[in-house]
């Protein structure tokens, strides 16, 4: 997969033995832990790739350094007998006899973050899982420098090259780590969008580089500009981009993997709002610059359905991704004022801020007309979300069985969404005086819940469907961790492949 020029991935290849010369600028990344409290010494572990004196030599200097392998701990080493130019010791924690795929995704990736400077890597974490492994160091050393200048751009290549230590290299092995690296690849690309400021991606700038991706992987493209989204009908991608002089777009990406007369369809579904000021009911200062954020449900759809495509999933999967900039201005909607969604229902507009759902309502609507068997929605859409779950945890909610489905699939992947309920009381709060429904309730509580709510009604009958808010999860505003950058994250798109694999293999 492509990326907009801030990041490319390093190249993978699996090998089952360390290399015969030796090679001065390669790091070689050993998983090492701890046997227990009576014992806190760092041990190697997969350690069959090295010769027992090799072992013994970084054991001994570990105990020297008074390392003792705690989860995520770093120690670099050098090794004269081994043929790399040093050793970098990635501790696991406590020794145990099988590693939870996140936990070795977490060591590689902050074993990735901690190697400036270095280009090339060699690792037997791959020993204990491939993928997992692969993921977490490509992850770990992503990296955004497009809008750096020469005095504060990295003056290195980044990390270029994996060898991945595995105990064959079989096409079944090469299949694997090939397919970890695409998975990181999309995940790249959806931070690349993320962190790419709204100066330089706006609605009809988001359009244009979803239509490339989708090009060059042979997706179905179709791009909707201002007028035709006026002319038919999409009354809140249209009301919500009233406000600013850069109009909306809607991008609709098809990948074609289905067989047969009628087959499996599954709907994508990101909300694409390239930057939020919150219109007339306007953000506070503090922090409004985190909103470059709010497409990250639309950026981590594309990357996923080109995903799809490039992995030749053998379903239909149809993503429809509204994009607009929601801005105060003498045109921008106001509190009070009333649209029509596509698809004819009619909601007053409580709050300029409460957009999102607006231009999801009229996607989600779009997309049901294509009569898939399940749709999967993302966005960055409540700060409860936050309240509720976190910086970390996406917010899970749809129909009840796929809602548990994918929330099992996002913890299996590391990326921990939590089913959440939709109470059904809570649709008497959405309850207009003028119009079919409110975009906001009256109520200060459970607005995570409100915003599935109000997006449930657009859901046509008999699709199983999801909404995941990762309003947190998507933009990372703290410190890295694991394999975590500072900003954006791609989070949800290791969720959503994941659940498309699961759909293609188990319908």
């Amino acid at each position: 997969m492509s990326t907009p020029p801030g990041y490319q991935s390093p190249t993978v290849s699996v090998a089952a033995a360390l290399p015969k010369r030796s090679v001065a600028s390669s790091v070689l990344i050993v998983p090492v832990v701890s046997v227990g409290d009576d014992d806190p010494t760092a041990t190697v572990v997969a350690g069959s790739f090295l010769p027992d004196a090799a072992v013994r030599e970084i054991e001994a200097a570990l105990k020297a350094l008074g390392a003792k392998g705690g989860s995520e701990q770093l120690t670099r080493l050098v090794v004269p007998s081994l043929p790399v130019g040093s050793v970098l010791a990635v501790g696991l924690g406590k020794s145990r006899d099988e590693w939870p795929a996140e936990t070795i995704r977490r060591a590689a990736g902050a074993a990735a973050r901690s190697l400036s400077g270095v280009e090339s890597v060699l690792t037997t974490l791959s020993a204990l899982d491939l993928e997992a492994a692969i993921e977490g160091l490509i992850l770990g050393s992503y990296r955004f420098s497009e809008f750096r200048s020469t005095k504060t751009a990295p003056k290195d290549a980044g990390l270029r090259r994996i060898t991945a230590l595995t105990p064959d290299t079989k096409s079944a092995t090469k299949d694997a780590a090939a397919r970890a690296e695409a998975i990181a690849t999309a995940v790249a690309t959806a931070r690349d969008f993320v962190n790419t400021p709204p100066s330089h991606l706006f609605p009809a700038e988001f359009a244009k580089r979803a239509k490339a991706l989708g090009d060059a992987a042979g997706l179905e493209v179709e791009v909707l500009d201002d007028k035709v989204l006026t002319k038919d009908g999409y009354g809140g991608i249209v009301g919500v981009g009233k406000g600013s002089s850069r109009p909306p777009r809607l991008v609709r990406l098809v990948h074609r993997g289905g067989k047969g007369r009628k087959p499996t369809t599954v709907a994508l579904v990101g909300k694409g709002i390239t930057f939020d000021t919150g219109g007339i009911s306007i953000k506070p200062a503090a922090n409004m610059h985190h909103m470059t954020s709010d497409m990250g449900g639309a950026a981590a759809v594309i990357a996923t359905v080109v995903l799809a495509a490039r992995q030749k999933l053998p379903i239909d999967v149809i993503a429809t991704v509204p994009m607009a900039e929601n801005m105060p201005s003498g045109t921008a909607q106001r509190p009070g004022d009333v649209l029509t969604q596509y698809g004819g229902t009619t909601v007053e507009v409580l709050n300029t801020d409460a957009e999102g759902r607006l231009i999801l309502a009229d996607a989600i609507v779009r997309a049901c007309e294509d009569k898939p068997q399940y749709l999967i929605e993302t966005s960055t859409l409540t700060g409860a979300q936050i309240v509720a779950l976190g910086s970390r945890t996406p917010g899970v909610m749809g129909s009840d069985e796929f809602r548990d489905r994918v929330a099992d699939i996002s913890q299996s992947v590391g990326e921990n969404g939590w089913a959440m309920p939709l109470p059904e009381e809570l649709k008497d709060d959405l309850k207009s005086t003028v119009a079919d429904l409110a975009n906001v309730s009256g109520s200060r509580f459970a607005g995570m819940l409100v915003a599935g709510t109000y997006l449930r009604e657009f859901v046509a009958d008999g699709v199983a469907w999801v909404h995941i808010d990762v309003a947190a999860p998507a933009y990372n505003s703290g410190g890295p961790w694991g394999y975590t950058p500072k900003g954006g994250t791609g989070v949800p798109t290791r969720t959503m492949f994941a659940v498309l694999e699961d759909i293609a293999a188990n319908g």
